[in-house]
């Protein structure tokens, strides 16, 4: 079986591209930063077995807890 280089180039975007979505998506209520959680995601997307590992640190963090404003 032949791996085609043009193939595994566009799986690795979308591998990429999925990743900085869903960092970003668990993000949003788990740190002050989402997009620096993004990019942290999209970056370690670069290795797989990281990316994943990140994305489960993610899952299991704890929720920030909702702001009170007085206004």
């Amino acid at each position: 079986m032949n791996i085609n280089a043009t193939m595994l180039g566009e799986f690795m975007l979308l591998f990429v591209l999925l990743v900085g979505a869903f960092s970003y998506y668990l993000a949003r209520h788990k740190t002050k930063t989402p997009l620096l959680a993004a990019l942290l995601g999209v970056l370690l997307s670069l290795m797989p077995p990281l990316a994943l590992i990140y994305l489960v640190a993610l899952v299991f963090k704890k929720d920030l807890s909702p702001t009170v404003t007085d206004s």
